[in-house]
Order: C-alpha cells, then sequence, then structure tokens
C-alpha cells in the first residue's frame, strides 16, 4: 500500500448529507473484474453522473473541467453510510481521490478508505462549509494535505486542524494495511513457528 504523507491535488466540493455506498458506485457494478489495467473509475458515481442515456449530466461537478482530475472531496456529514462494500473506496482510488474530508464517516467505509491507503479526514462541518464555499468560488482550486500535522491548507492559505486516530495515521503513514502489519512480524512468526514444529515435528 502506498504510504500517505502529503497530498496536493484539485479539491470538489460535496454538500450533499449521507452520501452512501451505493451512490459512490451502484451495486450492480461489483460484478465487474477489478484489475490494475482496468478499476472501478468508470463507475464512480455512475447514476449521479450520468442519466439513463448513459449521457453525461452536465450538471454533476465531476463531469465539469475544473473537477474532472479532482484528488480530494470535500464532503457533508455521514460520507460512505449505507452497505460495507469495499468497492467504494475502489472506485474513488481507481478515479485518483486519496482524500475525503467530511465532518463525519460511516464506519466501515471509513475503514476501507484507510486499508487502501486514502486518508478519511474528519473536519468540523463550519470548516467544511467554508472549504466548499471557496472550493466553488475558485472551481480548479487545490488543497494541501499534512498528514503528520494532521493540518489541512484552504485557498486562502488558512490551515484547518482534522482529526484522524493515532492508529490510523501511524498506518497510512508507513503505508501498511492489514497485511503489512502482520508482515511487520514475520521474523517473530517464522521463529515461533519454527520452534513449535521442532518440538511437535509430526505437525509438519
Amino acid at each position: 500500500m502506498e504510504p500517505f504523507t502529503q497530498l496536493s491535488a484539485v479539491a470538489a466540493p460535496f454538500g450533499m448529507a449521507n452520501i452512501d455506498t451505493d451512490k459512490i458506485i451502484p451495486a450492480r457494478f461489483l460484478r465487474k473484474l477489478r484489475t490494475v489495467e482496468k478499476g472501478y473509475d468508470p463507475w464512480l458515481f455512475y447514476d449521479m453522473r450520468f442519466d439513463t442515456d448513459g449521457n453525461e449530466r452536465p450538471d454533476f461537478i465531476l463531469n465539469q473541467t475544473p473537477w474532472r482530475k479532482t484528488g480530494i472531496i470535500v464532503a457533508g456529514p455521514n460520507f460512505g453510510c449505507g452497505s460495507s462494500r469495499e468497492g467504494a473506496a475502489y472506485a474513488m482510488l481507481d478515479w485518483g481521490i486519496r482524500c475525503v474530508v467530511a465532518p463525519s464517516f460511516g464506519d466501515i467505509h471509513y475503514a476501507n478508505e484507510i486499508q487502501n491507503g486514502m486518508l478519511p479526514a474528519i473536519l468540523a462541518e463550519e470548516h467544511c462549509a467554508v472549504l466548499r464555499a471557496q472550493l466553488q468560488a475558485s472551481p480548479g482550486t487545490s488543497l494541501s494535505i499534512d498528514l503528520a500535522s494532521q493540518t489541512i491548507t484552504g485557498p486562502d492559505g488558512k490551515c484547518y486542524h482534522f482529526q484522524i486516530d493515532s492508529v490510523y495515521k501511524e498506518r497510512l503513514l508507513k503505508g501498511l494495511n492489514d497485511v503489512g502489519l502482520v508482515l511487520q512480524e514475520l521474523p517473530a512468526i517464522e521463529a515461533f513457528e519454527n520452534k513449535h514444529f521442532a518440538r511437535m515435528p509430526w505437525l509438519a
């Protein structure tokens, strides 16, 4: 997993509350095979991005030129609520989104973002509202995020301090998912196994 330390990227304002995982990626697309060559990004926010004929909805923010290369979303409360589908994190990551700033997250989606190297940054709603207004006023503007200091720098240069659990913060800084955490202890695991099978060779 790629470590997350700092990020400066175009940010898009998503003011809606309760954007659930079925809005992030509709369930019908989860049957698609995700590969290195082809990710889930074509289906990100699909029913919001496209009409029933498959044409882009021009009023949807990611269909507008300044935000087509969005790397950060500044969302409303309870982002990623609903189901536990990890495909929602895949779809955003495959699009190029590495951070979602929001007042709150669905618990499982929050963990899924961490597990895939994304930063779910918890920031008070009044600060999110200020950032969204600035981003809306200056389309294509970037935000700068520093995980070590837990700060977000807005378009006007003002810094905001976001919340993240210290354990999750350490995992992101080191680029460790669940497998990576286990592999950190590989020498101790191998030493235990060698000792265990030396005592009970018939189990080998």
